[in-house]
């Protein structure tokens, strides 16, 4: 028997390297597919965009998710993915070079030498007159503080140490693997304001979200050491922008080193404003890109779930000669009964089953050991509280 061809519409330029990961004779991978299977991503804002029934799974080459109406899509029972980590070790670079760029002054002194309309012994007395314009200090014994022990958190907490860094971090919701990753020599923070208190930089790390949004605020911003650095390479929104604008005329900030310019803040003297570049490097969209799209075939090929930001955790080995059902439903009870009953009623026996939850939401991956019949579908279909269903 012939296998199942997806279609897969690519919505923004998606490294070579991932894409090698769909072979023709099984996708059709392009950017005008009508009626696709599934939707891949970098930055494209589909809130705006019309989203087809035919859609069954969205795909982020990337971390963040807000350029994705998760909520609508979970309530239709489609699953988004996206690449945690993939990018990680990207944005701790990029991080490394913002503490670095701070504490040396480098971009204002490097913007004083290139206005320098001097040559010969000139040049030279101007430069040695206004380097002291520019005296900055180092690193070693300086206190980082981490805000989310994420990926990125975890791995920026523990290249401060290398450089001779005190590193704190701060994250209720560290997860398990995370907290395996960080050092024993990270501190712990036991709140947001004992990691504000007395630090000399904080970096952020965290999703935006409702619980996030102006997160870094001016009570906060008041708790770090007088002259600190603020590093923003996760959402703009985040900080509340004119509270960080307060601080560095004030003297509480020294500077602003951040990965989203605005117009209020891209030309203040203390500020470093990059042009969005935590994840633009070769590696990392090639690393996003391979990972969310293996994330994405074995849900279209087996219904597995993984790195879902919005499905819980599902995966079930196949059984050879089986027959896969998969439902998206309510989280409400008998539900699992229900289905299980329209089976039985039909005569098709359960090979293997797994059911799981995530709020309010629950999945169902069923094997079966015999072909589904169609009105068997429409009946589980029908059910009450029954979202989505496919049959593999």
């Amino acid at each position: 028997m012939a296998e199942t061809l997806f279609g897969i519409r690519t919505l923004n330029a998606i490294a070579a390297r991932g894409l090698e990961r769909l072979p023709s004779a099984r996708y059709q991978v392009g950017d005008a597919l009508a009626q696709p299977d599934a939707w891949l991503v970098r930055s494209a804002d589909l809130h705006t965009l019309e989203i087809p029934a035919s859609v069954k799974a969205i795909a982020r080459a990337g971390a963040g998710t807000n350029n994705i109406p998760v909520a609508a899509l979970t309530a239709r029972g489609v699953p988004v993915f996206n690449a945690p980590g993939a990018n990680a070790n990207a944005v701790k670079e990029l991080v490394l070079a913002g503490l670095l760029l701070a504490a040396r002054n480098l971009c204002p002194a490097w913007a004083f030498v290139r206005e320098l309309e001097l040559s010969g012994a000139a040049l030279d007395t101007a430069v040695e007159a206004g380097k002291k314009r520019f005296v900055g200090f180092e690193l070693p014994g300086r206190t980082l503080g981490v805000l989310g022990l994420g990926a990125i958190g975890v791995e920026v907490a523990n290249a401060a140490l290398a450089l001779g860094m005190r590193s704190r971090g701060f994250d209720p919701a560290i997860t398990v693997q995370r907290a395996w990753q960080l050092s024993s020599s990270v501190e712990q923070a036991l709140s947001i304001e004992h990691l504000f208190g007395g630090a000399e930089f904080l970096s952020v790390h965290v999703p935006l979200v409702e619980a996030t949004r102006g997160l870094v605020n001016a009570t906060r911003l008041r708790l770090l050491k007088p002259g600190a650095v603020l590093l923003n390479f996760a959402r703009a929104e985040i900080v509340v922008e004119a509270d960080v604008l307060a601080a560095l005329d004030s003297g509480q900030l020294a500077a602003y080193v951040c990965d989203f310019p605005s117009e209020a803040i891209k030309n203040h003297p203390k500020v470093v404003a990059l042009p969005h570049l935590g994840a633009s490097t070769v590696e990392a969209e090639e690393n996003c890109a391979t990972l969310v799209i293996e994330t994405l075939k074995d849900y279209l090929e087996n219904g597995n779930i993984r790195h879902s930001v919005n499905f819980p955790e599902a995966q079930l080995p196949r059984i050879p000669g089986t027959f896969r059902l998969l439902i998206v439903n309510a989280n409400v009870p008998n539900m699992v009964g229900q289905i299980s009953t329209a089976l039985a009623e039909a005569g098709l026996n359960i090979a293997d089953l797994l059911n799981r939850s995530r709020g309010e939401i629950a999945y169902t991956m069923i094997d079966v050991e015999a072909p589904l019949p169609t009105p068997v579908l429409d009946k589980i279909r029908g059910i009450v509280g029954v979202l989505s269903l496919r049959a593999l």
